[in-house]
């Protein structure tokens, strides 16, 4: 009874094998007591290290608050308030939905850009076309948006008391465009960009310069009062956030080229 029962279910699975191969989907059977698919709340590994650079990166939304602030409709600090409410939150659900999802279907076989994950299973599949090419506009849309504020800036901080050029307008605009190529073009993973970048640039932004600034603008408060004593350790949590960040990464960098040269 047990052996036909057994052979019944092998049948079953070599079918379904048989049509998921027939369909371009590609996968590796484990056993339920396999460690890797059993979900972690936690995981410590050479990657966590890149965890709050990635996080504080992709919530830096500091340099689109002034153009978007000077495109609303009767514009106000309310209303602003409410944009950056309803941004933030949206990102947070998608971020989390795709984390959440993503994790629980490949667990500790996740790797740093998830839609690479997917095309390992469905090595052909119409979805995953529609998904990547929806990401891909996505980016090409965000790029103006933040190419404004750093040409902006640029052109203050190397050209300050000169008058606007449109050659000089376009050419800052392509050096930035084929320096992002080339990084996009040379380096092996996304993850070492958000990484480096969310230790370096974002968490300045969010930790480090809004608190050295209340602290330089600010003076009718004394240094000893309450809200200086916690933006001064809002200051310190940053500084080292960034640096130790960034020497792990570094690490990271170093014993992954050596662990690749030995093989």
């Amino acid at each position: 009874m047990m052996d036909s029962t057994n052979k019944q279910y092998a049948s079953v699975f070599e079918e379904t094998k048989a049509k998921l191969h027939q369909n371009g989907v590609e996968y590796e059977a484990h056993g339920e007591d396999s460690d890797k698919c059993q979900a972690k709340y936690f995981v410590f590994n050479s990657r966590t290290a890149y965890t709050i650079p990635i996080l504080a990166f992709a919530f830096v939304c500091h340099p689109e608050v002034l153009p978007i602030y000077s495109e609303l409709k009767n514009r106000s600090q309310k209303r602003m308030q409410n944009v950056s409410n309803v941004s933030i939150m949206g990102m947070l659900i998608m971020y989390l939905l795709a984390a959440l999802f993503g994790y629980l279907t490949f667990y500790g076989e996740v790797e740093d850009e998830l839609l690479h994950t997917y095309r390992k299973v469905y090595t052909f599949d119409t979805l995953l076309l529609m998904v990547r090419l929806a990401v891909l506009v996505a980016v090409t849309l965000t790029v103006p948006i933040v190419l404004f504020p750093i040409r902006t800036s640029l052109t203050t901080l190397l050209f300050p008391r000169r008058p606007f050029s449109w050659i000089r307008h376009f050419l800052i605009a392509i050096v930035i465009l084929i320096f992002n190529n080339l990084l996009v073009i040379f380096v092996p993973t996304i993850k070492d960009i958000f990484g480096f970048i969310g230790a370096s640039a974002a968490t300045m932004l969010i930790f480090i310069l809004p608190a050295a600034f209340y602290l330089r603008i600010v003076k009718k408060e004394p240094l000893r009062s309450p809200q200086k004593i916690g933006v001064l350790i809002f200051l310190i949590i940053g500084i080292i956030f960034m640096f130790g960040s960034m020497i792990l990464i570094l690490l990271d960098w170093i014993y992954n080229s050596s662990h690749s040269n030995q093989h």
